[in-house]
């Protein structure tokens, strides 16, 4: 097994939709640029209020990623 050094970034992703759409939409997001995105690690969760109601959530993740050979 080859030795791999890894790299961590920190992501806000955004939703009306909930907290799992939100990391989903930061994660595809990055893919567009970062390559071999190996894990993440949810560090924040907050979220804004309209009206007395959720209006969208906001997730901060670290993304882990191997560096290239």
């Amino acid at each position: 097994m080859t030795d791999h050094i890894y790299k961590k970034i920190e992501l806000t992703g955004s939703s009306t939709v909930g907290i799992q759409d939100a990391i989903e939409n930061a994660i595809s997001k990055a893919s567009q640029t970062i390559r071999d995105m190996r894990w993440f690690e949810v560090v924040e969760t907050r979220g804004h209020i309209a009206d007395g109601k959720i209006a969208h959530w906001q997730v901060t993740i670290k993304v882990g990623f191997a560096l290239s050979e």
